[in-house]
């Protein structure tokens, strides 16, 4: 059986007993959703490469806690990644602005083809709903990245939290409820710049 076909547990416990390529396959596939889980936490490239790096060595110590009884691997490395990042955010007491590549979209639109004006609504409507969830309580802001922008389950998010699938429930449909109400002024605001420039059109 290759590697790319061995489940995570079946990986770390290759891993464990000295294989390297199992330590380096589960870092190939499970670092990046760990990566931008710390981004969308923090809003920070540094600070995210760093916990994605603490994570996988944590991984690698003699003292790792990992249990495949209590939870997947997955919702462990989300659980240690969350700590670090409430830790580094705590400690600096303060949100760094999202990077200006982190919006992933084509540094120049007209070389791909698309509408300009549209690739620009699009890149503003990305930063917007970015800034929206980094500005949500961690409490809040933890558990709509986690189940809205990573697609975790309610049960593998509440073993990340360390909280009943209940608590799960109502945070995230509180969560959802502040981040629409964080996005509406920014809604009218682009609905009234689209009818202005209707009227220009027809002036």
């Amino acid at each position: 059986m290759t590697a790319l076909k061995l489940s995570d547990n079946e990986l770390i416990s290759s891993m464990l007993v000295g294989n390297e390529e199992a330590f380096a396959m589960l870092y190939r596939r499970r670092q990046g959703a760990i990566y931008r889980f710390a981004l969308q936490m923090s809003g920070s490239h540094a600070l995210s490469e760093d916990v994605t790096q603490e994570v996988f060595m944590m991984l690698m110590r003699d003292d790792c806690s990992f249990d495949a009884e209590r939870g997947s691997l997955n919702s462990f490395l989300f659980g240690v990644a969350r700590n670090l990042v409430r830790q580094r955010l705590g400690r600096e007491q303060f949100y760094a602005p999202m990077d200006e590549d982190a919006t992933e979209i084509t540094a120049d639109p007209t070389l791909s083809g698309a509408d300009p004006l549209q690739e620009l609504a699009r890149s503003e409507t990305i930063e917007s709903v970015r800034r929206a969830v980094l500005s949500l309580p961690a409490r809040y802001r933890e558990i709509v990245v986690l189940c809205e922008l990573q697609e975790l389950s309610y049960a593998d998010a509440a073993v990340v939290l360390d909280c009943a699938i209940g608590t799960v429930r109502s945070r995230l449909h509180r969560g959802r409820a502040m981040l629409i109400e964080k996005l509406r002024p920014k809604e009218k605001e682009l609905a009234v710049a689209g009818s202005v420039d209707q009227t220009r059109c027809f002036a």
